[in-house]
């Protein structure tokens, strides 16, 4: 059986998320949807057994490989790397620290075979996200949501847990897609000519808290995200609405300093 579908995991440091991601993934899909999905590792040259532990996954029979890069690193560029060297026209990108449920895999191919883009969503009726997720990290992240509303009606635009049909990636100029942005999920969803209706399908899932390894979050990373908004808004509105921009974030900007003091009062 061909392989139709791909599931890419940027990595840095994440052997220990290695075999349960891997397992729990190939368990979820069942005998049936193994046969036909992949599963690639990009690795930012970690050197901590990764590719080990991913050599001794396929020895066991799980179609599994790891990509390592020694010329770049960066989240998003992993993501559009293992993308285009997946062999799946249907692509989904989860996180290796599990945070990112496999059990909701399926789910996510399932709704690409109707949507061109999917998104697994932290912001749905009756989802909840693990209790002990730091208050701070819930107003960073919603504030950061609320930020790229003008840039698309997908209600997680921030979520690392999504997929795509591979032909609208291709269709894309590479030169339009920014691989240093740190949300490329929301990168590809303002920027890939995707159709006008039925575009983006939403997989409720819940957002537990990182087992294994090392977070993300960082000062230099949310300066990130502002500086991709910048360059977002403008690529949607051209320079002269730049100034949108600027005061959708002051006003916001506002709202999570609120947030934050109702917090800790």
């Amino acid at each position: 059986m061909s392989i139709t579908n791909s599931v890419i995991v940027p990595a840095y440091h994440e052997k220990l998320n290695v075999k349960p991601l891997t397992t729990r993934l190939f368990a979820a899909l069942g005998n049936e949807g193994s046969k036909c999905t992949e599963l690639i590792f990009v690795d930012d040259n970690s050197q901590d057994g990764s590719v080990e532990e991913v050599e001794a996954l396929k020895k066991q029979g799980y179609n599994v490989k790891i990509i390592v890069r020694t010329d770049e690193r960066g989240l998003s560029s992993a993501v559009l790397k293992g993308f285009h060297e997946a062999q799946g026209e249907y692509l989904i990108c989860m996180d290796a620290d599990l945070q990112h449920p496999p059990e909701s895999v399926p789910q996510l191919f399932d709704s690409l075979k109707t949507h061109a883009f999917v998104l697994g969503t932290r912001y749905a009726p009756g989802v909840g996200i693990d209790k002990d997720w730091p208050l701070y990290r819930r107003v960073i992240s919603s504030t950061a949501r609320m930020m790229a509303r003008p840039l698309t009606t997908a209600s997680d635009p921030m979520s690392g847990f999504f997929g795509l049909q591979k032909k609208y990636l291709l269709q894309a100029a590479p030169s339009d897609i920014n691989s240093q942005g740190f949300k490329i999920a929301l990168e590809l969803l303002a920027k890939l000519p995707l159709p006008k209706t039925n575009t983006i399908g939403e997989i409720p899932f819940s957002f537990g808290v990182r087992t294994e390894g090392e977070s993300k979050l960082s000062g230099k990373v949310i300066i990130q995200y502002l500086q991709q908004l910048k360059e977002l808004y403008f690529f949607k509105y051209g320079a002269n609405n730049l100034i949108l921009f600027f005061v959708f974030w002051s006003i916001l900007a506002l709202y999570a300093l609120y947030k934050l003091l109702a917090l800790v009062c």
